[in-house]
């Protein structure tokens, strides 16, 4: 973070009184030389740099009475009651001052400092605004009171402020910076990244005004230009292991699952990896499909901390998607009744046994894990799911209805009752369902895409489909499915062309599924473009052939084709 040095720091002197008698005023440690208040001042400097604060004092007192008119030697016996412990007599002086020379700037700056560090915030912005009011092209001061105007929330003149610094020294990096924060604060954030770009210009090397700017960029959504932001000053950054965590987390809700495993070995490298960060990456590497290292990880942790349940966990999922499902059955099983890792543990083992033709058994064993734990929501979603998952929609749904007073307010409870009657036909009722996912919780990328692939699928509130899968795409920019919803909804608006690049976008992502090739397909037959909704019609087809519809899409587009020929 910025280091701001100030002319003074109070808390440093006090720190440095323990032990420091209380200066006494000793007409006996020298002698009248007939000196000037300016030749008194002189001697009183010197006393006090070589350490002997009680001559520095009455010489400063005597400097005073020769030359009463003088500010000088008040600061000087201030900054030696201030070393001595004697703050509020040091304030006094201070004010004894400002009453000599008003127009005199350090004995606001240095009062400031004094009450800011003893928390008297307010009256220590009175004396800092004096203090900028004289100098405002200074930053010390400026930045001192901007920083206690900031605490009080008055952003409006931090902005003046900092702005009058600006005009005074255009070439203030750190007047430029602090602007960039206030905004932020303000939540400005796009005059933000204006003010952090100029600190930038000024000062290239100015790292913390880089990563204030990518958060910035965050805020406004703009994750990618952050991440790239982060990334160019990693190196440069004072503490890099909190960034780089931070930039693993990004690439983690980006999906961007090999970068953030880049970075994950990097902490690694660094002798920086936790617990947490080797988590996170046999998660990833679930993800990725590298099963054999997700088991080479979990085991070994496991072999550290056999009691770390959700770790078991993670090794019975990576068996189960190896198809070792005996092993996989062997870990859930070592998960204990008493864990919290429980309920996940025995509903993978349902699953599985129903894989195995086991249905009623895994059935009873979500039952009764329901029966022990009744208020457990995950095993009755789990339940839901299996018996959906069996063609039991109707006795899914009954289930989670039981408990809608429970679980009301809960985001997934409400996600899987509008998939059920989604899936029952009953889609006025899945709608109302999803609105109150995406109430509950904005941020709900499947919820918004659901309402608007529904809405598109209706054919009808095209322009709410819109605002809700964009917003989707906020979250998850690299979507395939979403992207596919986006162009499915422009097709529906008769927008083709703008329907053919999404859609053609989300076949590039997600290659092999039916359909979305089916949607392109359609985008490209509305444009009379017949050999390539031909092509991908039968790619479609390839993939699954019982499609509904599919064939006589085809056939349809062939007769066409052969009539016009």
């Amino acid at each position: 973070m910025l280091r701001i040095t100030m002319a003074f720091s109070c808390l440093v002197l006090l720190a440095a009184c323990s032990g420091v008698k209380p200066v006494e005023d000793r007409s006996d440690l020298t002698h009248q030389h007939g000196y000037s208040g300016l030749g008194y001042y002189a001697q009183a400097r010197l006393a006090w740099n070589e350490g002997d604060s009680e001559r520095a004092l009455y010489l400063t007192r005597q400097s005073q009475q020769a030359d009463p008119a003088s500010p000088q030697p008040l600061m000087l016996e201030a900054e030696i009651l201030l070393k001595a412990g004697q703050v509020q007599e040091a304030l006094t002086v201070l004010d004894r001052a400002i009453a000599v020379a008003p127009d005199f700037r350090p004995p606001y700056l240095l009062g400031g400092t004094i009450l800011s560090s003893l928390g008297k915030t307010r009256e220590a912005a009175d004396y800092l605004r004096q203090a900028v009011r004289l100098e405002p092209g200074k930053e010390d001061a400026v930045l001192h009171l901007v920083t206690l105007l900031m605490q009080m929330f008055e952003y409006e003149e931090s902005v003046k402020v900092l702005k009058g610094l600006v005009k005074e020294k255009p070439e203030s990096a750190v007047g430029n910076y602090y602007l960039g924060k206030v905004y932020s604060q303000m939540k400005l954030y796009r005059e933000a990244i204006g003010y952090y770009q100029r600190a930038l210009v000024i000062r290239p090397d100015f790292t913390q005004a880089a990563i204030d700017m990518a958060i910035s960029h965050e805020a406004l959504g703009e994750v990618d230009t952050a991440i790239a932001t982060y990334t160019r000053v990693l190196d440069e950054a004072d503490n890099r292991a909190p960034l780089i965590q931070h930039l693993i987390q990004l690439f983690i809700q980006r999906q961007r699952y090999d970068d953030a495993l880049v970075y994950l070995e990097r902490l690694q490298d660094m002798g920086l990896a936790t617990t947490e960060s080797r988590r996170k990456t046999g998660i990833i590497y679930l993800e990725l499909e590298r099963f054999d290292d997700a088991i080479k990880l979990f085991s070994e942790m496991l072999v550290a901390d056999p009691d770390a349940h959700q770790l078991r966990v993670y090794l019975g999922v990576a068996y189960e998607e190896k198809e070792e499902l005996d092993l996989a059955v062997a870990e859930f099983q070592k998960v204990p009744v008493s864990s919290m890792a429980y309920p996940e543990a025995v509903s993978h083992i349902a699953f599985i046994f129903k894989e195995q033709g086991k249905a009623e058994q895994a059935v009873t064993m979500l039952e009764q894990a329901i029966a022990a734990n009744p208020d457990n929501l995950d095993l009755h979603l789990s339940l839901a799911t299996l018996l959906d998952s069996l063609k039991r929609t109707d006795d899914g749904l009954q289930l989670l209805l039981q408990k809608q007073i429970q679980f009301a307010s809960d985001a997934k409870f409400q996600f899987r009752l509008g998939v059920l009657y989604d899936k029952l036909g009953k889609r006025p009722l899945s709608i109302e369902r999803m609105k109150k996912v995406v109430e509950l919780n904005p941020d709900d990328a499947q919820a918004h895409n659901f309402l608007g692939y529904t809405y598109a699928e209706m054919g009808i509130n095209l322009d709410e489909a819109l605002i809700h899968i964009k917003r989707a795409l906020e979250l998850r920019p690299d979507d395939g499915f979403f992207i596919d919803s986006l162009g499915w909804v422009y097709y529906q608006m008769k927008r083709y062309d703008e329907a053919v690049r999404y859609l053609a976008k989300a076949a590039e992502l997600v290659p092999d599924d039916p359909t979305i090739l089916e949607h392109l397909g359609d985008a490209y037959a509305a444009r009379k473009e017949t050999r390539q909704a031909l092509k991908f019609y039968r790619k479609a087809r390839s993939l699954d052939a019982k499609k509904k519809g599919l064939e006589e899409k085809i056939r349809r587009l062939i007769r066409g084709d052969i009539e016009e020929q």
